[in-house]
């Protein structure tokens, strides 16, 4: 199967939201371009480690092109909600993160994952071309999601369940 590889560019908006309840919840990032929505599956973790992968590279940007204003992360919570149809191209394995200074734009990169015995060539690409505060407003919508799933254990730093939690710190006894 040959590779996909999809340029939303420029892009409308874009977002990362779940859906479902804490400790069952599926992440997502969503993007539109015109009337075309654009979606890919992302574990929590990967959401919240590009929240703070965006800060750190626009931070790096304004270093290496002081002129530039600085990139609002003002958003609107109805506006960066998940909107339905929700039908993803993929699950995502790689991300990535880029800068176009001729256009002031950044490229959020994902690559699909694969299993072991699939063809490296054959996985999927999606690049969203968006604006600084774009990606700025995403990223402070996707830590804020990501913080409301289940309290995190201070102990073990695993999500504790509502009936209890095997701690591992604690010898394994629930609290």
């Amino acid at each position: 199967m040959p590779r996909t590889e999809i340029d939303v560019d420029p892009c409308d908006h874009i977002t990362g939201d779940a859906i479902g309840k804490p400790g069952q919840r599926v992440f997502y990032i969503q993007a539109f371009q015109a009337e075309k929505t654009y979606c890919v599956i992302i574990e929590k973790t990967q959401l919240q480690s590009l929240a703070v992968g965006v800060e750190q590279f626009l931070a790096e940007v304004m270093k290496q092109n002081p002129n530039l204003e600085d990139a609002s992360a003002d958003y609107v919570e109805e506006q960066m909600r998940i909107h339905p149809p929700v039908d993803p191209l993929f699950r995502v394995g790689e991300i990535g993160l880029g800068y176009d200074s001729a256009r002031d734009r950044v490229v959020l990169f994902m690559r699909e994952l694969l299993t072991e015995d699939q063809d490296p060539e054959s996985g999927g690409v999606i690049r969203f071309w968006v604006t600084r505060t774009q990606i700025r407003k995403m990223a402070r919508w996707g830590a804020e999601v990501s913080q409301r799933g289940r309290p995190i254990c201070p102990q073990c730093g695993q999500p504790m369940e509502p009936e209890g939690h095997f701690c591992p710190k604690k010898n394994g006894h629930k609290h």
